[in-house]
C-alpha cells in the first residue's frame, strides 16, 4: 500500500516546494479577490478579470468569485462579460483587498443577452480542460424544441460525442458510455433519474437553471462515481434587487417562477414550478365518451416539478445556500370492467451549503444533502391488488476547499461521504379479505467515501497543467472496494491562437443501473457493488488541438479519444429482476471500448452564432461465457444499440433585428444497431396443433436501421411591453420540419394469401414516433 502512495506524496511535496519558492519572490504580492454580478444581482460565472498591463487574468468560478495575485502598487483591473459593459477599476494594492463588481447590460433587455456560464472562446482556448461543453440558457431557450418544451439535456445532444437514446428521448450516451454512466448534479447534489415522460423530457425547468457544463474527458478530481460524463447543473440564485415574476404557457405544460430579495443586498430566492395538462384533456374525452360501449378510456398522465433556491449573506465571510427539488410523474388507468393501474415515480432532493472565507486565499464550502428516487407500480381488479416498487435514498456530506496561493497555482481539495439505502425490489400481493397476503422486500445499504486533491499549475506562459488524485472506497456488507483515480490534463500554447491539449482519467463506478431493456425506463433498478458485482472501471485518454480563427470569432477544436472499461454489467437471458434475493446471479460481466474523433466549430458573438459538430466513433462490448451461459453473442464483440458511426450537428442562431430571432438545428446520425430475425423455421405445436413459425436470430445487433436525420426551425418574436412593463415573447418552433419518418423500432407482420388466408411470409414494418410538429409558447417576465 505504501508503494502506491509514494508517487502521490512526491507530487504533493513537489507542489508544496514549488509554491514556497513562488511565494518567496522579491516582489511583494497581494491577493485581489471578489465576485462579479449582473445588474440584477445574478452571479456571472466565466467573466474575465484581467490586468492587461501585466498580462495577468482569470475567469470567475461557478459562484461568480475570482482571485488574483498581483504585485504591490497601482493596477488597472478590467472586468468583462459577453452581453455586458466592461468595467475598469483602479486599485492601489498595499494589502489583500476584496471588491464586488456589478456589470450593466450592454442592451436594454437584460434577459436576452445574459449568457450564463459561458466562457469566452479565448478563455476556452487557454483552459487545460478538455472535452467540456458550456451550455448557455439563452441558446437552449432560442432553439426549436419538441412541443415547445425547452430541454437542456436535448440541447446537450446537439454537442459532438453525445448520442440520444432514441427519437425524442432526453437520454445521454456520451463517448460510448451507457445511460447510467452519467453523473448528473444539481448544485452538487446527485439526481438519479433526470427524465420525465419515460425519457421524452428532462426534469430541469429552464427558468430555474443558471448554467450547465458537460464534461466528457479529463474529469476534474472533485467529480467521481461515474464513468462517462458529468452534467453539472447550477440553479439561479434569484434577483437581489427587485421582485420578478416570469413564466410561459405552452402546448403541453406551463411554467411560473417568482424571485426577489430576502433582504436588500443580503440575499435572494427563487421558486419555480411546472406542470403538464395531458390529464385535463384525457379526462374530458373520457367523460364525453363514457356512454359508448366500445370506447376504451385514455390513461391519465401528467408530470410536475418544483425548484427552490435561496441564499443569504451572514457576514463578510459567511454565506448560506439552500437548494430544493421535487418532481413526480403520475400515470393512472381505470377500465370499464373495474381494472385499475397506477404508476408514479420521481426525485426529491434538498441541500444546505455553507460557504466560509477562511482567508483571501482559502475558501471552504460544506454541503449536507439528501436525495432520493423511487417508483411504485400498482394494479387491482375486484378484491385483489398488486404493488411493485423500488427506491434509492442517499445522505451526503462533503467539504470542498479552494486555495489560491499565487497566480501560478489553483488548488482544490476535499472529502465526501455518502450513505446509500437501496430498495432493490418491494413486492406486495393482497386481497381485501386477507385470504391472499404475500410480500417480499429486497434492500441493501452502502457507504461511499472519497478524498481528492488537484492543482492547476501555470508552469510557464505557454504550458499549463492540472494534476489530480481521487481516492475512493465503497462498502456494502460483506464487501469492501476501493482504489485510486489519477487525473491529469495539460495545455501547451504554440501561438496565441493555437493550443495543444491532452488528458487522462481513471474512474470507478460503485452503483449500477440494471435494466432488462435497451431503453432507460423508470422501473430500472439501482444496485450496489457487492458479492460478485464488482465496481465498474474505465480509463480514457484524449488529445487534440484548438484553433482561434477569424480574429477570435471562431474556435475550432479537434479531439481524439480512446476509452476502455471493465466489469461492464448486463443481464443473462431470462433473468428474474424484481424482488429477487439472489440478483447477483442474474448478471453477466464484460468489457467495453469506445474511440473516436470529434470536430467542433463554434461562434459565440455577433448577430449570427452557433456551432457545427462532427463525430466519427466506435463503441464495442464483449461478454464472454460465464455462469453456465454462452455469454452474449457467444462471447464475440458486438455493438450496443447506442453505437453510432457518424454524427453531424448543425446549429444556427440569427438575430434578425431587436425583436426577431431565427434558429435552426439539423441532426444526422448513422442508424442504430438492432437485432432482427433473418428467417423462420416451421415447428409442429403438439399441444395447440398446427404449425408455428419460430424466428431465427443472428448475432446481437448485427443489423442497422436506416440513418436518422431531422431539421428543426424556430422563431422568437418579442412583443411590445405591456402596460405594467416587463418582457414578453412568442416562441414558435417546428420539430421535424420536412416530416422525416425516422425509425423508432421495427417489427414483422404476417403477409397472407387473399384467396386462402394462409400465411405466405413476413414483412418488416417501421414505426415512426414524431411527424411534423408545430408549436407555440408564450413567455413573460415582469
Amino acid at each position: 500500500m505504501l508503494r502506491v502512495f509514494r508517487p502521490y506524496r512526491f507530487f504533493i511535496f513537489f507542489i508544496f516546494c514549488d509554491t514556497l519558492s513562488n511565494l518567496g519572490w522579491a516582489q511583494t504580492l497581494h491577493i485581489f479577490s471578489g465576485v462579479v454580478r449582473g445588474s440584477d444581482g445574478t452571479v456571472l460565472p466565466g467573466a474575465s478579470v484581467a490586468v492587461p498591463a501585466l498580462g495577468l487574468g482569470t475567469a470567475t468560478e461557478a459562484d461568480g468569485k475570482f482571485s488574483l495575485s498581483l504585485p504591490e502598487g497601482p493596477q488597472q483591473v478590467v472586468v468583462s462579460f459577453v452581453g455586458y459593459t466592461a468595467q475598469t477599476l483602479a486599485v492601489n494594492l498595499h494589502r489583500n483587498q476584496q471588491h464586488s463588481f456589478t456589470l450593466a447590460s450592454s442592451t436594454a433587455e437584460l434577459s436576452e443577452v445574459v449568457v450564463q456560464g459561458q466562457q469566452t472562446l479565448k478563455q476556452k482556448l487557454q483552459s487545460t480542460q478538455m472535452g467540456i461543453e458550456h451550455l448557455t440558457i439563452r441558446e437552449a431557450k432560442l432553439l426549436p424544441a419538441l412541443f415547445g418544451e425547452v430541454d437542456i439535456l436535448k440541447t446537450l445532444q446537439l454537442k459532438p460525442g453525445v448520442q440520444s437514446g432514441g427519437e425524442g428521448s432526453s437520454g445521454l450516451f456520451v463517448r460510448g458510455g451507457s445511460a447510467d454512466q452519467n453523473l448528473v448534479l444539481v448544485d452538487n447534489v446527485l439526481v438519479y433519474n433526470p427524465n420525465h415522460l419515460f425519457g421524452l423530457f428532462s426534469v430541469f425547468n429552464p427558468d430555474a437553471v443558471q448554467s450547465v457544463d458537460l464534461y466528457k474527458a479529463g474529469f476534474p478530481a472533485q467529480f467521481g462515481g461515474r464513468l462517462s460524463s458529468v452534467v453539472d447543473v447550477k440553479l439561479r440564485e434569484g434577483d437581489r434587487e427587485k421582485f420578478v415574476t416570469s413564466g410561459g404557457i405552452g402546448l403541453i405544460s406551463s411554467r411560473l417562477s417568482f424571485e426577489g430579495p430576502i433582504q436588500q443586498g443580503k440575499g435572494s430566492f427563487i421558486v419555480s414550478g411546472r406542470r403538464t395538462y395531458f390529464d385535463i384533456f384525457t379526462r374530458a374525452l373520457n367523460r364525453a365518451n363514457a356512454h359508448k360501449e366500445d370506447y376504451s378510456p385514455i390513461p391519465d398522465y401528467y408530470f410536475y416539478d418544483f425548484n427552490a433556491k435561496a441564499n443569504y449573506t451572514l457576514g463578510e465571510k459567511d454565506q448560506l445556500f439552500f437548494t430544493g427539488y421535487l418532481g413526480r410523474d403520475v400515470f393512472g388507468f381505470t377500465s370499464p370492467n373495474g381494472f385499475q393501474a397506477s404508476f408514479n415515480w420521481g426525485n426529491t432532493l434538498g441541500a444546505l451549503r455553507w460557504q466560509h472565507v477562511l482567508s483571501p486565499k482559502l475558501t471552504m464550502n460544506t454541503t449536507a444533502a439528501v436525495t432520493s428516487y423511487k417508483y411504485n407500480l400498482g394494479n387491482s381488479i375486484d378484491q385483489f391488488s398488486f404493488n411493485l416498487g423500488s427506491t434509492i435514498l442517499d445522505y451526503n456530506l462533503r467539504t470542498d476547499l479552494d486555495y489560491v496561493p499565487n497566480d501560478r497555482h489553483t488548488v482544490k481539495l476535499g472529502a465526501m461521504l455518502i450513505y446509500h439505502n437501496f430498495g432493490v425490489g418491494r413486492l406486495q400481493r393482497s386481497s381485501q379479505d386477507n385470504s391472499v397476503n404475500f410480500g417480499a422486500d429486497v434492500s441493501y445499504t452502502g457507504q461511499e467515501g472519497a478524498v481528492y486533491v488537484t492543482d492547476n499549475i501555470k508552469v510557464s506562459d505557454k504550458l499549463q497543467a492540472e494534476l489530480g488524485l481521487r481516492a475512493t472506497g465503497f462498502q456494502s456488507s460483506p464487501n469492501h472496494f476501493g482504489g485510486l483515480e489519477p487525473r491529469a490534463s495539460a495545455r501547451y500554447s504554440l501561438t496565441d491562437n493555437i493550443a495543444l491539449k491532452g488528458s487522462y482519467a481513471f474512474m470507478y463506478q460503485y452503483v449500477h443501473l440494471v435494466s432488462n431493456s435497451g431503453a432507460s425506463l423508470p422501473t430500472d433498478i439501482w444496485y450496489p457493488s457487492r458479492l460478485s458485482v464488482k465496481p465498474e472501471r474505465s480509463q480514457q485518454v484524449s488529445t487534440g488541438a484548438s484553433f482561434l480563427l477569424g480574429g477570435g470569432k471562431f474556435l475550432l477544436t479537434d479531439e481524439v479519444y480512446y476509452k476502455w472499461a471493465s466489469n461492464q454489467i448486463d443481464f443473462k437471458d431470462g433473468a428474474q429482476i424484481f424482488a429477487n434475493n439472489d440478483l447477483d446471479s442474474q448478471f453477466l460481466f464484460g468489457r467495453g471500448w469506445a474511440y473516436g474523433n470529434e470536430l467542433y466549430l463554434e461562434k459565440k458573438t455577433g448577430k449570427t452564432t452557433g456551432w457545427i459538430g462532427y463525430t466519427l466513433a466506435w463503441t464495442k462490448r464483449n461478454f464472454p461465457p460465464q455462469l453456465g451461459t454462452t455469454g452474449i453473442n457467444n462471447g464475440q464483440d458486438f455493438y450496443p444499440n447506442y453505437d453510432r458511426r457518424h454524427n453531424i450537428n448543425i446549429v444556427v442562431l440569427h438575430e434578425l433585428n431587436t425583436r426577431i430571432s431565427l434558429t435552426a438545428s439539423f441532426v444526422y446520425t448513422s442508424g442504430a444497431p438492432t437485432t432482427l430475425p433473418f428467417g423462420r423455421f416451421a415447428l409442429q405445436d403438439i399441444y395447440q396443433g398446427g404449425i408455428q413459425a419460430v424466428p431465427v436470430y443472428p448475432d446481437r445487433n448485427s443489423y442497422r436501421m436506416i440513418p436518422y436525420h431531422r431539421l428543426d426551425l424556430g422563431l422568437v418574436y418579442k412583443l411590445q411591453p405591456s402596460r405594467i412593463g416587463g418582457q414578453r415573447d412568442l416562441t414558435f418552433s417546428i420539430y421535424n420540419a420536412y416530416n422525416r419518418r425516422n425509425a423508432y423500432f421495427i417489427y414483422f407482420e404476417q403477409t397472407r394469401d387473399k384467396a386462402t388466408d394462409k400465411v405466405t411470409g413476413y414483412r418488416a414494418q417501421q414505426v415512426s414516433l414524431f411527424p411534423f410538429i408545430p408549436s407555440v409558447t408564450y413567455n413573460f417576465k415582469f
